[in-house]
């Protein structure tokens, strides 16, 4: 087993395991904060934090093997990467459902962001481990998806729901919208970064893992404080 003693093995200069470090604690901390944070909200948004929480502790415990595992061979973990994504990218889109329950949403639209989000991420996992010969093509379909779940958040059915939502909905709806165009935009240039196609003249080589590392963790965690803060903000009104 290269998880006992792996501590020792972590060189002080060593970044990217230093961000996968910190990445699982920041995590593991917002796990509990949201968790132990449950019993103030009535039933309406419990379920919204409750995901909020799943969503930074599975991050927590992936980013706990992510970290052993690099010091331990010195390579990007990446399907440790891909398994975490694949739980709990679905789950941020849920949490795009849950709030905006309130305004009417059906489950039709919990199952097309579900769906959107798994053909992206298994369409990348195809690309840049089972068939990377065929990187770019993988990467393309990858990316649609990806901009179909980017559609439907800013200008399809979800955006509507918004809108008819109105106030501390409206508003976190938005901030979750801005999340999903700057903050996921990275994993698509890390995938060009780590593979071979058309766009290797335009974007570098080289390895993302920190500011994959960093990106989670804004991403997991700013996602469940906007989630937190409408349901504080809503049960004031």
């Amino acid at each position: 087993m290269f998880i006992a003693g792996s501590i020792s093995k972590l060189s002080p200069t060593d970044y990217v395991g230093f961000t996968f470090f910190v990445g699982c604690m920041a995590m593991m901390a917002a796990s509990a904060f949201f968790f132990l944070s449950l019993s103030q909200f009535d039933k309406k948004w419990r379920t919204s934090v409750l995901v909020s929480g799943l969503i930074t502790f599975i991050a927590a415990v992936h980013y706990f093997y992510m970290r052993d595992y690099w010091a331990a061979f010195g390579e990007s973990p990446t399907f440790f990467r891909y398994v975490d994504w694949v739980l709990t990218v679905p789950l941020m889109c849920v949490e795009f459902y849950l709030i905006l329950k309130i305004a009417g949403a059906k489950q039709s639209l919990l199952w097309k962001m579900i769906i959107y989000s798994l053909v992206m991420l298994v369409t990348g996992y195809f690309g840049e481990v089972v068939d990377p010969s065929n990187a770019a093509i993988w990467g393309a379909v990858s990316g649609i998806a990806y901009f179909a779940i980017v559609y439907e958040i800013w200008l399809g059915e979800a955006s509507k729901l918004a809108a008819a939502a109105g106030g501390n909905v409206l508003a976190a709806h938005k901030i979750l919208c801005w999340f999903v165009l700057v903050g996921w935009s990275i994993y698509p240039l890390g995938y060009m970064m780590g593979t071979t196609g058309w766009y290797n003249g335009l974007i570098p080589s080289g390895n993302i893992d920190v500011v994959y590392n960093i990106a989670d963790a804004i991403n997991k965690i700013g996602f469940g404080l906007v989630i937190y803060s409408l349901a504080i903000n809503s049960q004031k009104d």
